[in-house]
């Protein structure tokens, strides 16, 4: 069962990491105050990754000095990469989708404006686009599917 310190903490420190953007959001500052905030935003992240990963190692450590059972983990490490490559294979094909479809879909509404019939034809690109993602989705249901 988790206390209240770890269910606030992760807030907090979300809160501390966002605390610098806030004002750039909201369009209050200037470009330089903008890039030192942006600046201050990264190495608060990465200051917190560190402080995480250094509370779990001593976490871990200390509940196996206390003779508790550490390894509840289940699983194989081949269905650990196996997930991983479904994640890159799903991820970093809806990111090329995205770029494809940021450079289609504005020539098809150009190319629709000028003339109403091409539509048909610039509707083709975009959905071409898009099945970037849905290949890469079916690939990473395949390595799952093939790893459990």
């Amino acid at each position: 069962m988790l206390n209240w310190i770890e269910l606030l903490l992760p807030l907090f420190l979300i809160a501390v990491i966002s605390l610098p953007l806030v004002r750039v959001f909201r369009g209050n500052v200037t470009a330089k105050s903008a890039k030192i905030r942006v600046v201050s935003h990264i190495a608060l992240f990465f200051l917190v990754l560190a402080g995480v990963l250094v509370y779990n190692i001593n976490g871990v450590t200390a509940l196996a000095a206390e003779g508790e059972v550490v390894d509840q983990m289940s699983g194989s490490l081949a269905q650990g990469l196996g997930f991983i490559a479904a994640a890159l294979a799903t991820g970093l094909s809806a990111l090329g989708a995205g770029i494809a479809v940021a450079a289609a879909a504005p020539a098809a509404i150009g190319a629709f404006s000028e003339n109403d019939k091409n539509f048909g034809k610039s509707l083709i690109f975009v959905a071409l686009g898009e099945g970037v993602a849905i290949y890469g989705l079916i690939i990473s249901i395949l390595i799952i599917m093939i790893k459990l």
